[in-house]
């Protein structure tokens, strides 16, 4: 009964009456930015923006009012007028971190817990939770608190081996504080540990505090309590934060009583505090004495977020993961860690379901999964993309459709593309399950086609749609065709290899329909619109977004290296779409991003185009302290502004820009040595093995020559060897030494 109502006429005539918009009409003139689609904005992402938006609500309650608190760091730059990082707040509908989104996550690669650690030292041990910052405090009131303090008095560091450790070093006017964070394993189970070493020149504390905050703003704490041990906060009833000794005083305060580092070092005694509004405070302070060291150890448990994992394995230790990986060695310091950090990375967010960040994305994509799983197998993680790409078929529906979110058609293709992958790479044969799957979403993509010219240039093309989400309004993405196209393309390569002539030639066919549609698309654009070049779709001028196109040379090498449109592409994006030396995506991240910035790269590397180092060298600046990349960076701040701190999908570029740099596919040959860096050559180099579609290659350069060590599956490929420098060599891949000589 209630679906025979006039909605439409009840809302509208109540908006009027009380002096509001109507949400009809407002929505149906948004809607005109966009072309019509079937999902005008994917579920998940409208669920993770109100999620988003409700704690940027909080913050905007929680924090203006409370400047007197001590908040992390993002609060502390971006509500300071006088910092470049502020932003006022007149008219913001949420106050949430747009300038400084970066972290690290410490973790082992076995296990799907990821304790996060702030540019300051602050530690989040769960996942979206309350925090733990270390501070010290002087009898005569002086103050050390890390987010307060520039970077000129704060040092941050990620140490790899034996396992992740991130380094936080606070110096200032005679007090120091030394922040050593990790898992680790108690009985068996894992939890985050923070060594802390404080030293000052007068007496004072040393300070743990629980805060009800993390990177993202605040997090509600209800009720904090010191266990009957003396030694131990419990805090919400979810975690143990472990002091390892019994403070010598301890401090409480709910919100009514304001932060309760408004009162340190103080005098009462409390040992539980609740709170309703969820603010709730806690210092334990341990004595330290002037120019005495004093050494903590405090741990939280991580209980709630290990009681679910399907994979877990806490004793699958960083040295036995990274046993089978690529090895890389080069004497430019900087991009040997940022390197093994990457790898770390993927490592990390590969140890259950494959995510692309520990926290802000920490939930699958198929997008994400498919571009971090390729640089996965290029350097070994064979055992991981397996479990990984076993999943797949799960999350197919009945009618084919590869669904990560409704609305992003990009992710059939993308599926198809990486199995073939794994396959040439691995030399494998794919299971019933997958073989079946695979056949279903072909299917799919015949039957998502379009099937008239309206508008015009879309027939053939897959339906206006969300896409990748930073191209733009829902419009028909070439993205999504180039990879549906690509996929396609190399799961009929598989076929036919593997003998099933009916499967490939009905992938081939669709293929080549697709092709002819994209061809037909472009060559109707008018020449004033494309310039020559690309653009996202079929009806929109060259901007931004027209990145999305660049796929079709990487990773998908559908066109010869050096295709015109795509040139004319990158020149346009490197002319117009550049900041800070890298690519600024002016949609919704509205901030240089990474992976991006290196899928140019990997473009011009592949075209022979010198300016490729130039980018990968700025991308190498633009990491954290801790060797990581933030999803988009604020191009004044430097800091994050988009997505997760610590974001995945740049590790995988990372990792595979380094690759391609030494060994490149093409469809029928191996480019040895075309990204090496002229100032690499000043030392001996290595990368391998990684895998190719031929077999395992290792690649060595030292003393004037290359070596290459490969062990081939079959007969051995085509090589050429293009070190920058000196005279190109085309050879059989069957020789092992070829001496190098200066153009």
């Amino acid at each position: 009964m209630f679906r025979f109502l006039p909605w439409k006429f009840l809302v509208k005539h109540a908006a009027r009456r009380y002096g509001v918009i109507d949400p009809a009409t407002f929505m149906a003139r948004m809607r005109r930015f966009s072309q019509p689609s079937e999902v005008a904005e994917p579920l998940e992402l409208l669920r993770a923006g109100i999620v988003f938006h409700a704690r940027g609500l909080v913050n905007a309650k929680a924090i203006q009012h409370n400047l007197d608190w001590v908040w992390p760091y993002w609060v502390e730059r971006q509500f300071n007028p006088k910092d470049p990082s502020f932003i006022p707040r007149a008219f913001s509908f949420s106050h949430i971190n747009l300038t400084h989104r970066n972290w690290t996550a410490v973790g082992l690669p076995g296990v799907a817990a990821y304790p996060i650690v702030d540019p300051r030292g602050l530690v989040t041990p769960l996942h979206d939770g309350w925090s733990l910052d270390f501070w010290i405090v002087t009898e005569k009131r002086r103050r050390l608190l890390p987010s307060k303090l520039d970077d000129s008095a704060v040092t941050q560091r990620l140490i790899l081996d034996p396992t992740l450790i991130v380094l936080t070093e606070v110096a200032k006017d005679g007090l120091r504080l030394d922040l050593e964070t990790k898992m680790v394993l108690r009985e068996g189970k894992p939890e985050v540990c923070t060594e802390v070493r404080a030293t000052a020149d007068e007496d004072g504390w040393v300070v743990v505090a629980v805060r009800p905050y993390n990177a993202e703003g605040v997090q509600f704490i209800n009720r904090i309590e010191m266990e009957s041990c003396g030694t131990a906060f419990h805090v919400n009833g979810e975690s143990s934060v472990k002091l390892g000794e019994a403070p010598d005083s301890l401090r409480m305060a709910h919100y009514a009583e304001g932060d309760v580092y408004l009162d340190l070092p103080g005098s009462s005694e409390q040992r539980e505090t609740s709170c309703d509004t969820g603010m709730a405070t806690a210092a334990a302070l341990f004595r330290i004495h002037a120019g005495k060291p004093r050494v903590l150890g405090v741990s939280a448990t991580l209980d709630r977020d290990t009681k679910e994992a399907k994979h877990l394995d806490v004793n699958l230790g960083w040295k036995e993961a990274l046993k089978e990986t690529a090895q890389l060695r080069v004497p430019d310091e900087k991009i040997q860690f940022l390197y093994d950090a990457a790898v770390r990375t993927m490592l990390l967010l590969s140890a259950e379901d494959l995510v692309p960040g520990p926290y802000t994305y920490r939930r699958f994509w198929f997008r994400d999964a498919c571009l971090m799983l390729h640089p996965m197998l290029a350097i070994g993680l064979v055992e991981r993309a397996t479990r990984v790409l076993a999943a797949f078929p799960g999350r197919q529906q009945i009618n084919g459709y590869f669904l990560s979110q409704e609305g992003e058609w990009d992710s059939n293709g993308q599926v198809l593309w990486i199995v073939a992958r794994y396959a040439a790479m691995t030399g494998g044969k794919l299971d019933a399950d997958m073989e079946q799957a695979l056949r279903k979403g072909v299917r799919w993509l015949d039957k998502k086609r379009l099937t008239t010219n309206d508008p015009v240039g879309t027939k053939g093309l897959l339906p206006a749609g969300f896409s990748a989400e930073h191209l733009g309004p829902n419009d028909y993405y070439y993205w999504d065709d180039f990879w549906a196209w690509g996929g396609l393309k190399a799961i009929a390569d598989y076929w036919h290899k593997a003998g099933d002539t009916a499967a490939a030639k009905e992938a081939e066919d669709l293929a080549k329909a697709y092709e002819t549609s994209i061809e037909s698309s472009l060559a109707g654009i008018p020449a004033k619109r494309s310039l020559g070049a690309m653009p996202a779709a079929p009806g929109r001028r060259m901007d931004a977004g027209a990145i999305g196109s660049m796929v079709a040379d990487y990773p998908l090498q559908l066109y010869p290296a050096g295709e015109p449109r795509q040139l004319k592409t990158v020149e346009f994006l490197m002319e117009r779409c550049f900041q800070q030396g890298g690519f600024f995506q002016e949609m919704i991240h509205s901030g240089v991003n990474a992976y991006l910035t290196l899928d140019l790269a990997q473009t011009l590397l592949r075209a022979g185009d010198p300016r490729f180092a130039g980018l990968i060298r700025r991308v190498a600046e633009l990491a954290s302290p801790t060797g990581q990349w933030p999803e988009a960076i604020h191009p004044l701040s430097l800091g994050g502004c988009m997505g997760d701190g610590q974001h995945g999908w740049a590790a995988a570029e990372w990792v595979m820009m380094i690759r391609n740099c030494f060994v490149r596919e093409e469809s029928d040959e191996l480019v040895l040595g075309s990204g090496i860096l002229p100032e690499w050559l000043e030392g001996e180099l290595h990368f391998g093995p990684t895998l190719t579609s031929w077999g395992t290659v290792t690649v060595k350069v030292a003393n004037s020559q290359l070596t290459l060590e490969a062990n081939w599956r079959g007969e051995a490929p085509r090589v050429r060897i293009e070190v920058p420098g000196f005279v190109p060599i085309g050879a059989d891949g069957s020789r092992e030494v070829f001496p190098l000589q200066p153009s």
